[in-house]
C-alpha cells in the first residue's frame, strides 16, 4: 500500500517537474527579451534625436541658401526686365519711324496716282473723239469699198466675156503657170546651189581624201568565199571519202563544213557559211593529206588540235590589228571577234583588212578636219564587227555590231558610228560621217571588191528596172560596171527643170532598194530634136 502511494507520488513528480522547469524557462526568456527590447528602444530614440538635430541644422542651412538664391533671382529678373523694356522701347521707336516713312511714301504714291488719273481722263476724252472720227471714216470707206466691189464685179464679168473663161478656169490656169514658174525657179536655184556647193566642197574633199588615201598604203585583197584544197593525185579522193564514206562524214561532222568531191581533177572544194570553220576544215585536210593517216579517230584529233591553233591565230590577228590601227583598251572578246574577221570576206574583200583601212582613213580625215582622231579610228576599226558572227546571230551586221559594242561597254559615240555607217540611222556627229566616207572609199577603190557574175548581172538589171519604172523615161543603161546609170527621157513629157527632180527621185529609190559598194551616179539626159525638110 505504501509502496503504491510512493510509486504514484514519484510518477507525479516526474510529470510535474519538467512542466515547472519549462514554465520557469519561459518566464526567464520573456524577462530577457523585454530587457533587450528596452535597450534597443533606448538606442533607437538616441539615433532619432541625433538625426532630428542634424536635419534641423541642414534645413536651416538650406533655407538660408534658398533666401540668397531668391534674392539673386529677383535681381536678375529685374535686370532682364529692364533690358527687355529698353529693347522694346528701341524697337517701338524704329517701327514708328518706319510707319512714318511708309506713310510719306503712300502719300507720294497717292499724289502720283491722282496725276495719272487726270492724264488718263484727258487721254480717254481724246480716244473717244478719235473713235468718233474713225467710225465716220469707216462708214465712208465702206461706201467706197462697196463701189469698188461693184466695179470689180463688172470688170470680172467683162473679162469673162472677153476671155471666154470662168473665174475657176482662169484661177486654175494662173495657179498652173505660177507652179511651173516656181518649179523652174526652184530647179534653177537647186542647180546653182549644187554647183556652188560642189565647187567649194569638191576642192576641200579632194584634198582631204587624196591626203588620206596617199598616206594609207594597203594591199588589194584576193580572198574568195569558198576554199579549195589541192590533192597530190586523184587516188587521195577515195582515201578522203573512206570505206562507205566514214572518213568524209567524220570530217563534215567534226568541222560543220560540206566537202564537195566532184570531177574537178586533184581538188576538193570546202563549202560553208562560217569562214572560221571552213579554215579549220582546210588546214585539217591539208594536215591529213600530208600525214597520210586518214581515219575517224585521227580526223577528230587533228580537228581539235587545228581548232586550238586557229583560236590562238585569231587572237594574235586581232591584237596585231588593234596595235597597227593604234586602238587600245578593247575588251578581250572584241579583240577575238576582230581576229575572226581575218577569215571573213565581203564582195571578195577581206573584212579585217577593210576594217583596218577604214580606221586609217577615218583617223587621217579626222586629223585634217580637227575632229576626234581616237574616236574615228576606234569606230572605223569596229564598224563591221557584226560580220564576225552574222552567220550565227539573226539581224544585220549593223545591228549585231552595235549590240556587241554596247555589250562590251564601248562609248555611246562609238556605238552611234557603228549604227550609222550605212545610214540605218541619221549620223549625228562628224566622226560618224567620216566613218561612212572611209567605208565608202575603202569599198569603192579599184580592185578592192569583186562579186560573182550572176550578182553583177542582177545588179545591173535592177538598176535599169528602177530607172525604167519612172514616168517619162524612154531608155536606161547601166554603165561603168554598175557605177553609173544613164537615163534618156522623153522630151515632150519631161522638161529641163523636171530632170533635176527625176534624178533625185531615182537616186533615192536606188538607195532604199539596193545594196552596192561605193556610189552610183544617176545621169538623166533630155534631148529634143526638130527635123524639117526643105523642098
Amino acid at each position: 500500500m505504501l509502496h503504491n502511494s510512493l510509486y504514484s507520488v514519484s510518477t507525479a513528480l516526474v510529470i510535474v517537474l519538467p512542466i515547472i522547469a519549462l514554465l520557469v524557462g519561459c518566464v526567464l526568456g520573456v524577462v530577457v527579451f523585454t530587457l533587450l527590447q528596452k535597450k534597443k528602444l533606448g538606442d533607437a530614440k538616441q539615433s532619432a534625436n541625433k538625426i532630428t538635430e542634424e536635419a534641423y541644422a541642414e534645413a536651416k542651412s538650406v533655407r538660408a541658401q534658398a533666401k540668397n538664391a531668391q534674392k539673386e533671382a529677383i535681381l536678375e529678373a529685374k535686370e532682364e526686365i529692364q533690358k527687355l523694356r529698353s529693347e522694346f522701347d528701341q524697337e517701338l521707336k524704329e517701327r514708328r519711324n518706319e510707319a512714318q516713312r511708309a506713310e510719306q511714301r503712300l502719300s507720294q504714291r497717292e499724289d502720283a496716282i491722282d496725276k495719272k488719273e487726270d492724264a488718263l481722263d484727258k487721254k480717254t476724252e481724246a480716244v473717244e473723239k478719235l473713235k468718233a472720227s474713225v467710225a465716220e471714216k469707216e462708214s465712208k470707206l465702206a461706201a467706197k469699198q462697196a463701189e469698188i466691189d461693184s466695179a470689180h464685179e463688172r470688170m470680172l464679168d467683162e473679162i469673162e466675156k472677153v476671155s471666154q473663161l470662168t473665174r475657176e478656169e482662169a484661177k486654175a490656169q494662173l495657179f498652173k503657170e505660177i507652179e511651173e514658174d516656181a518649179k523652174r525657179d526652184a530647179a534653177k536655184l537647186v542647180r546653182e546651189i549644187e554647183a556652188e556647193a560642189k565647187d567649194e566642197a569638191e576642192k576641200k574633199a579632194r584634198t582631204i581624201v587624196a591626203t588620206a588615201v596617199q598616206r594609207c598604203a594597203v594591199d588589194h585583197s584576193a580572198e574568195i568565199t569558198v576554199s579549195v584544197v589541192n590533192l597530190p593525185n586523184d587516188e587521195m579522193k577515195g582515201r578522203i571519202i573512206g570505206r562507205e564514206g566514214r572518213n568524209i562524214r567524220a570530217l563534215e561532222n567534226a568541222t560543220g563544213i560540206d566537202l564537195i568531191i566532184d570531177d574537178t581533177p586533184e581538188a576538193v572544194v570546202l563549202s560553208g557559211f562560217d569562214p572560221v570553220r571552213r579554215e579549220v576544215a582546210r588546214i585539217t585536210l591539208e594536215k591529213l593529206i600530208a600525214d597520210g593517216r586518214i581515219h575517224p579517230a585521227r580526223i577528230e584529233e587533228v580537228v581539235e588540235k587545228t581548232r586550238k591553233e586557229l583560236d590562238a591565230q585569231i587572237k594574235e590577228a586581232g591584237e596585231n590589228a588593234t596595235f597597227e590601227a593604234g586602238v587600245f583598251g578593247l575588251h578581250g572578246d572584241l579583240v577575238r571577234l576582230l581576229g575572226r574577221l581575218k577569215y571573213r570576206t565581203s564582195y571578195g574583200q577581206n573584212v579585217l583588212k577593210h576594217s583596218m583601212e577604214v580606221s586609217y582613213l577615218a583617223g587621217l580625215m579626222a586629223a585634217e578636219l580637227g575632229a576626234d582622231v581616237k574616236l574615228a579610228k576606234r569606230a572605223g576599226l569596229l564598224h563591221d564587227i557584226g560580220k564576225a558572227v552574222d552567220h550565227e546571230v539573226e539581224g544585220t551586221h549593223i545591228t549585231i555590231g552595235a549590240d556587241l559594242a554596247k555589250k562590251y561597254k564601248e562609248s555611246k559615240e562609238v556605238i552611234h558610228c557603228i549604227a550609222a555607217h550605212h545610214n540605218d540611222i541619221e549620223p549625228q556627229s562628224i566622226e560618224a560621217v567620216l566613218v561612212q566616207c572611209a567605208d565608202a572609199i575603202s569599198g569603192a577603190r579599184p580592185g578592192a571588191r569583186r562579186e560573182s557574175l550572176d550578182n553583177y548581172v542582177k545588179r545591173l538589171e535592177k538598176l535599169e528596172e528602177i530607172a525604167n519604172g519612172f514616168n517619162g523615161v524612154e531608155k536606161s543603161f547601166a554603165m561603168q560596171a554598175g557605177r553609173e546609170v544613164r537615163i534618156i527621157v522623153k522630151p515632150e513629157q519631161v522638161n529641163d527643170q523636171a530632170t533635176v527632180f527625176l534624178a533625185k527621185d531615182i537616186a533615192k529609190k536606188i538607195e532604199s532598194e539596193m545594196e552596192y559598194p561605193g556610189q552610183i551616179k544617176v545621169n538623166v539626159i533630155r534631148e529634143l530634136r526638130s527635123v524639117e525638110y526643105a523642098k
